[in-house]
């Protein structure tokens, strides 16, 4: 079930460096030069990948994009927020 927008932004609160764009959770990072940046993209695609839950990944020289969302609840849902703070302790 996705969840409501305040229960979101509560949780963002312990997200630093995601923000909520309509029904996404969206983080960019930068990375300094491409090599770092895909060895990040590698290990969120680790933990992704253990989650049963992929975001979508825009790499861009040293610059990642990730977009979370439950597509099949259409929303933000509790798997999008634990990714997020699996995500942000690497």
């Amino acid at each position: 079930m996705p969840l409501d927008h305040p229960a979101v932004d509560a949780a963002l609160a312990d997200l630093p460096g995601w923000t909520r764009e309509g029904a996404e959770l969206v983080q960019v990072t930068k990375h300094g030069s491409f090599g770092p940046a895909l060895t990040y993209v590698n290990a969120v695609g680790a933990l992704a990948e253990a989650a049963n839950h992929h975001p979508d990944i825009d790499i861009r020289w040293d610059t990642v994009t990730l977009r979370l969302s439950t597509h099949s609840e259409g929303g933000l849902t509790s798997k999008d927020l634990e990714l997020a703070q699996q995500i942000s302790r690497i």
